[in-house]
This record gives structure tokens, sequence and C-alpha cells, in this order.
């Protein structure tokens, strides 16, 4: 069996860190969202990327599936082993390497989190300010070409990763990118495999462009009557240029759901939920017009989160919205899904999306990063009940539908994995085979992440 050759190899080359136990295999097989458990064969902890390498190396020898896993935090089953094989876990590999300030860069390894950088990078005035919400690893991030609440002002990981470290599926190590600002020199590698989904190499190594922590911050949270209004508000923000640092859209049965889970007196409308960014002076005055505006729009007073402690409780409630929301219907799971529209189609996005979800008769809380276009809905599906849980495939389906006929995409963060594979052609069209000729240039045994993103060419 391929399978038990790889790992009898590996158990040699790793020892007690190729770990085939029970419990380690299905830690690794659960997932946040609604996909069934799928264990690995055995997890496997490399320390570093020439073990990494070696690792890769044995299982192309004896054709056996690896997967990279990093906080498992993913939301459509990316970091799940669809064909068995082995997991590579990065937690390990979680050191800060270097912190260049005059380049405003760090280098890192992939197990390294998000809120782990920031707190090495406290003494230097400087911030890596991509934030999905889930405190996930920045291998993982970049693999899934994670964004979240900043992604406004700050991009998405595609645009604050600058060169990879990465092993290729026979076991070379390549690198891509460098320090450099901008380059001309070929083929943009660094982009090929930010948001590849660990289908084309494993991320051993990340040079990330780092930003000047802001002098103020200013947060606030205002409602509005109707979402029309609410959702207007925002394209109308981002047409003015006035510079957000986050701009988050919640419906009125997510404020419902966050005055339970947190004690908090929302009014049971829908909201934003903003953030400015920049020098006092700025700071003010951005909020002095977008104030203007909210007022114009018939939006209510703001309520502001001055002081530290209260905007890290403000978002602390948005990023805990999934967790809420399931806890608001306890047995249920999630299926949630996300797209991304051009700015100008936003408010029809959202609002057939939400006609569309009170016909089903399944709850479906509606919240997102709409500064950019994105937005969120929590199917809330019971455990166990398997026409629900059609019913919401159907309704994430007809998302995807929606947000290309706008002109959009069927995933603006949470990306493909098993979950959105299926939709794929119908996004990318004969794109999709290019996409997989290089998959098959890169990955000629499909033996990275089986399953995921493309089909393999027979």
């Amino acid at each position: 069996m391929a399978v038990a050759g790889a790992l009898a190899e590996l158990e040699s080359l790793l020892g007690s860190r190729l770990a085939r136990s029970a419990a380690d295999r299905a830690l690794h097989g659960q997932n946040e969202t609604w996909f069934p458990a799928l264990p690995p064969d055995a997890v496997a902890y490399p320390e570093t990327t020439e073990e990494v390498a070696r690792i890769v190396t044995v299982c192309a020898r004896h054709h056996c599936p690896v997967v990279a896993w990093g906080a498992g935090t993913s939301l459509e089953g990316h970091a799940l082993a669809a064909e068995g094989g082995v997991t590579l876990d990065f937690t390990r590999m979680d050191r800060l390497l270097d912190i260049r300030a005059g380049d405003m860069q760090a280098v890192v390894q992939p197990g390294l989190t998000r809120e782990a950088l920031n707190t090495g990078l406290r003494a230097t005035g400087l911030m890596f300010p991509i934030d999905p919400g889930a405190n996930a690893t920045l291998g993982g991030m970049a693999a899934t070409r994670a964004s979240g609440t900043t992604a406004v002002r700050y991009g998405t990981m595609r645009d604050n990763v600058m060169a990879l470290q990465v092993v290729l599926a026979d076991g070379r190590v390549i690198r891509t990118g460098s320090g450099a600002r901008k380059s001309s020199a070929g083929y943009d590698l660094t982009g090929l495999f930010v948001g590849s989904e660990g289908t084309l190499g494993l991320i051993t190594e990340l040079t990330l462009r780092l930003h000047g922590q802001p002098e103020a911050i200013s947060a606030a949270v205002c409602a509005f009557e109707r979402f029309e209004a609410a959702v207007e508000t925002v394209i109308a923000t981002i047409q003015l240029g006035i510079p957000m640092a986050r701009i988050e859209f919640v419906d009125e049965t997510t404020a419902a759901i966050f005055n339970a889970a947190n004690g908090t007196a929302l009014p049971v409308r829908p909201h934003l939920m903003v953030e400015f960014h920049g020098s006092e002076q700025s700071v003010g005055e951005d909020a002095r017009r977008f104030g203007d505006l909210v007022a114009e729009m018939g939006g209510a007073a703001f309520a502001w989160a001055s002081g530290a402690e209260e905007r890290t409780r403000l978002w602390k409630m948005r990023h805990g919205a999934y967790g809420a929301a399931l806890a608001s219907r306890p047995g249920a799971m999630g299926l949630v899904t996300d797209i991304c529209v051009p700015i100008s189609r936003l408010a029809e996005a959202v609002r057939e999306t939400r006609a569309d979800i009170a016909a089903s008769g399944i709850p479906g809380p509606i919240l997102g990063h709409v500064g950019d276009g994105n937005f969120h809905a929590i199917l809330l599906v019971d455990r166990g009940d398997p026409e629900a849980l059609r019913t919401a495939k159907a309704l994430a389906r007809r998302m995807a539908e929606r947000a290309l006929a706008l002109g959009g995409t069927m995933t603006g963060e949470h990306g493909v994995g098993m979950g959105k594979k299926d939709l794929m052609a119908m996004e990318h069209a004969d794109a999709w085979d290019v996409m997989a000729r290089i998959k098959g240039a890169l990955d000629p045994e499909g033996i990275l992440n089986p399953g995921k993103l493309v089909e393999r060419r027979q």
C-alpha cells in the first residue's frame, strides 16, 4: 500500500513527530463548518524546511497525499485529508525569523500566527494588518489568500506577501519574489502560490510587507432603519474616497445575536461598524465627513469606542459572530459562504440574497467586509437534517450565481477548497482547465492537497 510504505519511511525519519494515534488523526480531520470528519492516516510535525522537503520526497516516491495544516480555521474544507495520506502540521515552524524595520518587512515561518507576529512587532512601530478574525497562521493565510476586516485599507494577503520559500511536489525547494518593492523579472510565482491552497507547493517561509502603526485610531458603530441605507452609505463612502480602515455591515439578525452573546444593547436594526486610522487631525476629519454622510442617509448617531479596550471589545464581538450565531441555535451547524461584487452592485446583491434567505426558511444572518464588496451569510442548519443542508447548499449556489451575474466572484476571501470546487467551471470556464494544467506541471502525481480547487487531469 502506497501510504503504508510512506509512513514506514517517515517514522524512521521523524520518530515521535509522526503521530498515528486516533486522537491526533481525529483532531486533524475536523473543520470549522459542515464538512464530515476526514482524518489523515498520520500527522507529521516538521521543524525545518529541509524536513518538509524530505517528507514530501518520501511521499512523492510512494504516491502518498500530503496536506498542509496551520490552525485549521479555514471554512471550505481546505485542510481536510480528502484522500487520506499525511497531514503536515506546521505549528512547530512558528518563528519570527527577521524584522527588517528599515524596509518595513518581516520574515516568518508558516506556523507563526498573525497575533504572535504583531506581538513581536510591538516595539518597532510596525504592524501586520491583515485580520481575518481567527488567529490564523500566516502560511495558511497566504495559501488561502486571506483578507478580512482591514482589507478595504491595507489589501489582502496578495498585496502583502513579497516573497516565499516553497517546497514543490518533488521535494525541490524554491524561492519566489524578493525584498524589492517591484520586479519585472519573469513570472509572478509568488502570486501563483498565494491562494493556491496547498495544491502547488508547501510554503515554508514568507517575507511580509509591514505597515506603520497609526498615530490615532477611532472606531464607532451606528444603526440604520433600513439595510438599503446602510449599504448605500458604504457605497457612497468608497466613491467619495473617505479612507476607512474598516467598514463592516451587520444585519438586524446579527445585531440581535450580538446582544444575546455579549450583553450589549444594540438596536435590533442593520448597523455599520467602522474604524479610522491616521493622525489625530486626519482621523477627526475622516470621522466628521463620514458622520455627515451617515446623517444624510438617515443613520443614527455614532456610538464611539474611543479607548483601546472598547475597540477591542467591538471587534472581538464582530469576529465572534460565527460562534455567536451557532450559539443562537443550539444543535445547529453553519454553512458559511461569501461572495464579492463590484461596489456599485453591492446593494442589489445584499437585497436579493436577503430575500432568497427569507424565502428558504433557513436562518441566515448576513454580515461582511462591505467596503470591498464582500459579504457573508451564515446559513444555520440543524445537524442530522440532510434536507436543510441541501437547501442551504442550493442557497449558497444561488449566491454564487448572483455574484457572477453582477460581475463579481463566488468567493471574496473564504476560498474554494472542497466546498466551492464544483462552482469553479461556472466562474472560470476554460481558465479552470489552465489551472489544472499548471497543477499537472508542478504536481504530476497529484499528491498535494488532492480533491481541492482543481480537477486532476488524467
